[in-house]
């Protein structure tokens, strides 16, 4: 195949399924051939072209990973499992083919979901570009309280597809994802920052060098006071000698 120009290679790997109804290995195939640009111009048009196209990739999955959930379920249906076994493994088959842990796979798939039943507008920013995977990801979590009705409705409000987020960062978006739930349910947002008090937790896991990350969930205030504390306690080593 013919190698294919910077300032082309993303629009035809992008347009590549529409227009030829090419399937996904072909479109590997045609990613493959593009050739990295010669000027910073190219090249940084390439880095964000590969972004957008990468955003798009993440909203097919969901909408795939949604299709394929639909699928089983009947699949299970015709076979005769009972209802209440119906879809079950299905996270597990997603974290597979995504090369990810079954904990993974059954949140990508509860993020499928939710992108593709109830939040269109973040969606359709996610296939478009104009927000990544993780961003959408940061949407749908602060909306999780939230009954459907009321989760469609702040989707419509922040109207993410039109550029609502362009050029915000992470917490600008958590933020207006959390006054617009407050404004539809002020209780279940209440509700849900006291729940979450209630999970708080320590855990330890293992990390390189014969280290380990000790962590800690805290509420607020508690987590400052611990902070403080191991802070008091540094500098009051420091002071006596202790490297």
């Amino acid at each position: 195949m013919e190698q294919i120009r910077a300032g082309q290679a993303v629009t035809a790997v992008a347009a590549a399924p529409v227009v030829a109804g090419a399937s996904v290995r072909d479109v590997l195939a045609l990613l493959g051939a593009v050739r990295l640009g010669t000027v910073s111009g190219e090249l940084i048009d390439q880095l964000r072209g590969l972004e957008d196209l990468k955003s798009a990739i993440t909203g097919l999955q969901a909408r795939i990973a949604v299709a394929f959930d639909l699928a089983q379920r009947q699949e299970h249906a015709a076979a005769g499992v009972p209802v209440s076994e119906r879809g079950q493994g299905v996270g597990a088959q997603v974290a597979l083919a995504r090369r990810e842990s079954p904990h993974r796979g059954f949140r990508l798939l509860g993020l499928a979901k939710a992108l593709v039943v109830e939040m269109p507008r973040t969606l359709a920013a996610l296939e478009s570009g104009q927000l990544n995977e993780w961003r959408a990801t940061l949407l749908v979590k602060e909306t999780a309280c939230l009954s459907v009705e009321d989760r469609c409705a702040v989707d419509e409000e922040l109207a993410p597809d039109t550029g609502t987020f362009e050029g915000k960062g992470d917490r600008s978006i958590i933020a207006a994802v959390k006054a617009a739930a407050y404004r539809r349910d002020p209780r279940s947002v209440a509700q849900r920052a006291s729940h979450a008090a209630s999970e708080r937790t320590v855990s330890l896991r293992p990390a390189p060098d014969t280290m380990t990350y000790l962590t800690a969930l805290l509420p607020v205030a508690q987590g400052v006071a611990a902070y403080a504390a191991l802070i008091r306690a540094a500098d009051t080593a420091r002071s006596t000698g202790d490297p």
